[in-house]
């Protein structure tokens, strides 16, 4: 029993070592997304971090330090909002992004270039914020904001909700430096980081629900099964015109099967009906799990 018992313990001690990783990895991507590409470059990445990169210009403090500073009174909100063990991982995140900020920042910007700094530094950014959450934690700021609107608003999308709070702080930036170039790439920059976001954290989520009403429904139900694995249900359906019973092949796949059961109903019933409809997810087995809290 006590062998047991320290397996499991061992199990999630290493369990949480790998989310510390993953939410450590995730800070050095934002990190440097920031300082080398973004900051030196001027192009406020939305959120907190915008906000420090604008302040920094007329603060003698570096991003770093006004991200921290910046980010106080959210985690007052977040440790009223989400309990106290949320935000310990999130103040640990937070620190660790400051820190690498701060630290890269002693190193020359990688480019001059604002188009190659706005994509990369929005990729870098987007991609270490994915990670971050999907590590259970956040990088603080607007993360927690996002976070507090998502659990009243789950079917809302986090980038989408990103994109909205950070195009203030982009236009913020476009006047601040009198610039409409630096205003386009920064949103150009929120616009990609947003993107890249989505994909870390819901991957290639398109999906397809089809459905088939044919007379030979058996023969392509068997295929579908047998050749593409795929899983089918049967709708009991009738013509509302003949008055006829029919089963309605019923079927939810990637994207990427679709047109191989396309070339299934051609070769069994070329005069099937057939309905391709787009799906944006798709919950159970084999797919996402559907108690997993969304991000």
């Amino acid at each position: 029993m006590a062998k047991i018992d320290n397996d499991s313990k061992g199990k999630k001690f290493l369990k949480f070592l790998l989310r510390i990783l993953i939410m450590t990895i995730g800070a050095f991507l934002y990190a440097a997304g920031t300082s080398l590409f973004l900051d030196p470059n001027m192009l406020a990445p939305g959120g907190v971090m915008g906000i420090a990169v604008i302040l920094s210009r007329f603060i003698p403090i570096s991003t770093g330090i006004l991200f921290f500073i910046l980010n106080v009174p959210i985690f007052i909100f977040g440790i009223v909002k989400f309990g106290i063990k949320f935000m310990g991982v999130t103040v640990y995140t937070v620190a660790v992004s400051s820190a690498f900020t701060r630290l890269l920042a002693l190193l020359p910007p990688v480019t001059d270039d604002l188009i190659i700094a706005a994509l990369a530094g929005a990729i870098l950014m987007g991609g270490g914020i994915g990670l971050v959450f999907l590590s259970g934690s956040t990088t603080g700021g607007s993360d927690i904001i996002v976070k507090a609107i998502r659990q009243k608003h789950p079917f809302m999308r986090t980038g989408t909700l990103f994109f909205l709070t950070d195009l203030v702080v982009v236009t913020a930036s476009g006047i601040v430096t009198k610039d409409i170039r630096i205003a386009i790439y920064a949103l150009i920059a929120v616009l990609v980081a947003g993107f890249t976001m989505d994909f870390v954290l819901y991957g290639r989520d398109e999906a397809l629900i089809i459905y088939i009403i044919s007379d030979k429904t058996d023969e392509i139900t068997k295929r579908l099964i047998d050749d593409l694995d795929v899983g089918v249900t049967h709708l009991s359906g009738r013509g509302a015109y003949t008055g006829n019973e029919k089963q309605v092949i019923m079927c939810a796949v990637k994207k990427t099967m679709g047109p191989q059961i396309e070339d299934v109903v051609k070769e069994e019933d070329s005069s099937a009906f057939f309905i391709i409809s787009s799906a944006k997810e798709i919950y159970g087995e084999g797919y996402k799990d559907i108690l997993k809290e969304k991000l």
